[in-house]
């Protein structure tokens, strides 16, 4: 049986959020991405693979290269998450915002 990982322990590290940060503008090659980071191809490779196990990433053969581009309906999957916090998070400004309103009317 195979296990995926999970997508939030895969988005948690900082060098696969950079990965992801660089292919959501165009697919590249490990060899491009290494490029972009101060480690091993190999790291990098290892990152991409945690990537493309939690479907975040894809990979398709170009000729001999293979070329890893972002699965964005994933990348939707983690915005509809965020979102229900995002609800939450502006009800608590929007309190907020009356509390000083108050707080500033009681100055005067």
């Amino acid at each position: 049986m195979e296990t995926r990982r999970d997508i939030f322990q895969a988005i948690a590290d900082p060098t696969r959020r950079a990965i992801i940060a660089l292919i959501a503008l165009q697919a590249m090659t490990p060899n491009a991405l290494a490029e972009h980071f101060n480690t091993s191809r190999q790291a990098v490779s290892k990152h991409i693979q945690i990537l493309t196990e939690c479907d975040l990433v894809k990979q398709e053969q170009q000729g001999r290269e293979i070329y890893y581009s972002l699965q964005i309906q994933k990348m939707k999957e983690i915005d509809k998450w965020l979102d229900q916090f995002r609800m939450l998070w502006e009800t608590q400004f929007n309190q907020l915002d009356k509390v000083l309103v108050t707080l500033k009317k009681q100055k005067k």
